[in-house]
């Protein structure tokens, strides 16, 4: 029949992707109503039926028997005599369901149908797209790296869907090829140009904590909980953790036995260096912990401005700024206080420090900053630490660094 190679000629629809069957069959069904409004003037006296094991279609039109002579509307309404070549029984008032050839339609009709019925389809697959990964948003997803562009990596899922990676939610030392599986996170899903975009993240810190939930069995159940994680992408995270069982160690669980679990973390972030502490409320103790690896010697706490002082022995206020100042910051959004750092100065033979800034006359303003970026900011601070450390920890050649250390040097000498 007609109708069935008309409906077979659509057999890329009917083996869409990720639609179910009913929904398929609802839109071929509202198609071809629309056909029939467009010839017909009405699709009120038309079933549709489409078939949802094999997706053949039948039309058939329903008509009021008439006495010959009486029908006013030929699409609603048949005459007795033509009702009778059909079925000699029929009698007025009857109804009468005929099929309609869809080839009646017309080439141009069939092939708008067919038109208008792709577009539906592809809006099915978009909006079907838009649900599954808007409910999977903050979860981990792996996919192949399909292409790779200066601002965007394009990966594809295990069934073909597109996922974008931008640069910006790459860590910094990450480096893909062309069909190596990624890890990522779902961020977010947008509209853009009417067509669902799936975005990726490594850097978000909700991929850190998914990670965790991963390796650390005590989280996905339940036992430990993630406090609040904050991240410098590929350089230093920080991770505060609380046990609900005071039989477990909430620390010594994520990093396993021997750093087993978080090694696993480590390499999949590029060797971000990861410190997991335990969380508390003491905010002494916690902006203590969020220092980490610093030792801290003693500590004034301004609660209302949300501010607090650390002083340091001077070998350690570098590790507590961290390099390029990473260590401090990522403190500071941990616990939510401004912090500041000072060396607890208690060195033989000098009783006084000097600011960088009061030697603006002799050493250039860049390198002064260069040294306060790194929590150098007194002439002490310099002069604690050894060439190679400052060398290492700047931007500073070794001569600059020696010329630097000779003028403070001088200055303390002059001062006795």
């Amino acid at each position: 029949m007609a109708s069935i190679n008309l409906i077979e000629s659509f057999q890329d629809f009917k083996d869409a992707e990720n639609i179910d069957r009913p929904t398929l069959m609802k839109v071929i069904e509202d198609v071809f109503k629309t056909l029939l409004r467009k010839k017909y003037g009405t699709d009120e006296n038309f079933d549709v039926i489409v078939n949802d094991q094999t997706g053949d279609l039948e039309i058939f039109r329903r008509r009021t028997i008439v006495e010959d002579g009486f029908s006013e509307d030929d699409n609603l309404e048949i005459e007795l005599a033509e009702a009778q070549r059909i079925d000699p029984d029929f009698g007025v008032g009857e109804e009468v369901y005929e099929e309609i050839n869809v080839l009646d339609f017309g080439r141009r009709a069939i092939l708008a149908a067919k038109q208008t019925l792709a577009a539906r389809i592809g809006d099915l697959k978009k909006k079907n797209l838009l649900d599954k990964y808007a409910d999977r948003v903050g979860e981990i997803i792996g996919g192949e790296v399909y292409q790779i562009w200066k601002k965007e990596i394009l990966l594809l899922d295990d069934e073909g869907n597109e996922l974008i990676l931008p640069k910006s939610e790459q860590i910094p030392t990450d480096f893909f090829k062309k069909g190596e599986t990624v890890r990522a996170v779902v961020k977010k899903v947008e509209m853009r140009n009417n067509s669902p975009v799936i975005i990726l993240s490594r850097t978000h810190p909700s991929f850190l904590e998914k990670l965790l939930e991963i390796e650390v069995p005590e989280i996905m159940d339940g036992l430990i909980v993630i406090k609040k994680i904050v991240r410098e992408p590929g350089e230093r995270a920080k991770v505060a953790v609380e046990s609900y069982d005071d039989r477990i160690d909430p620390v010594g669980a994520c990093v396993g036995m021997k750093g087993s679990r978080i090694h696993g973390i480590v390499r999949e972030l590029r060797n971000e260096n990861i410190d997991i502490i335990n969380f508390t409320n003491n905010i002494q103790l916690l902006i203590q912990r969020s220092l980490t690896p610093a030792r801290i010697t003693r500590m004034e706490i301004n609660n209302e401005e949300k501010h607090a002082d650390v002083y340091l022995d001077p070998d350690q206020v570098s590790l507590a700024i961290g390099r390029k100042g990473v260590n401090i910051k990522l403190a500071q959004e941990l616990t939510g206080y401004s912090i500041d750092v000072y060396r607890d100065v208690q060195d033989e033979g000098v009783d006084y420090d000097i600011d960088l800034d009061e030697f603006a006359d002799e050493i250039d303003g860049w390198v002064i900053d260069e040294f306060k970026k790194i929590g150098c900011d007194t002439a002490l601070s310099v002069l604690d630490l050894s060439v190679e450390e400052l060398v290492r920890r700047t931007d500073l050649e070794e001569e600059t660094v020696k010329d630097v250390q000779r003028i403070l040097q001088a200055e303390f000498q002059n001062e006795q």
